[in-house]
């Protein structure tokens, strides 16, 4: 059984070009943006979704604690604030690991992007205040919107949004080029049920990110942060 609930699965738009075959698609987003009065756009980050509550660390699985070679840092990070966290769990993007996505312009291996507390998630103010008092950035805003009048032209902007470099400068790992980011996760601003999560967050991926198979762990290496030697988690 597990410790406590893994996090749900975004569903996508239905103009997001990055689906798979066993990606849920949210068809009826628009009608569902219109009960949001404030969205948040963020960056999409690729790394490893974990979740920091009061009994460890946790990848996808919350039956047992996570024990993996790219979770070692946050795993002594969460040994420093365990006491703190009472019911909330903090979800972060675990960028320890290099995926399909280099980044070169990392200030922290780990960014906030969600807290639960018991059914509900909090707000984003209240997620950057939590992560803020622990010591974590949060994934970067992209945009901040009120409720959005025209269909098309919401369509339009996210498009766009996603055609940037954002802030991180995401590099291909493959070829080393630079690239753009790989999608948006958009967001209400404000406090929502954990049972309407699939109403509240959506998100768009660009084609052909991914370039690494499941046997990734096998020669994984670590990111590098801007400032090697500073002071971030893992020093």
């Amino acid at each position: 059984m597990a410790i406590s609930q893994k996090y749900g699965r975004t569903y996508h738009y239905p103009f997001s070009p990055g689906t798979t075959s066993d990606d849920r698609i949210q068809h009826d987003y628009w009608g569902h943006l219109q009960q949001i009065p404030q969205l948040i756009h963020t960056e999409k980050l690729d790394g490893e979704n974990n979740c920091l509550s009061k009994y460890g660390v946790f990848a996808r699985s919350h039956a047992a604690p996570t024990v993996s070679p790219w979770t070692e840092s946050i795993r002594r990070f969460w040994q420093l604030v365990k006491n703190d966290l009472g019911d909330l769990e903090i979800f972060l993007e675990n960028l320890y690991a290099v995926h399909s996505i280099e980044y070169h312009n990392l200030d922290n291996h780990f960014y906030v992007f969600g807290i639960r507390e018991h059914d509900r998630w909090l707000s984003w103010d209240e997620t950057r205040f939590y992560a803020a008092m622990i010591g974590l950035p949060t994934v970067p805003e992209l945009a901040v919107i009120p409720t959005p009048a025209n269909q098309q032209l919401f369509e339009r902007d996210v498009v766009a949004l996603t055609a940037g470099r954002g802030t991180l400068e995401p590099h291909d790992i493959i070829t080393g080029a630079p690239t753009t980011i790989e999608g948006i996760v958009t967001r209400n601003a404000n406090s929502y049920a954990v049972d309407d999560f699939a109403h509240n967050v959506f998100k768009y991926v660009r084609k052909g990110h991914v370039k690494t198979d499941e046997h990734w762990t096998r020669s994984w290496k670590r990111a590098r942060l801007k400032n090697e030697g500073g002071t971030y988690v893992g020093h």
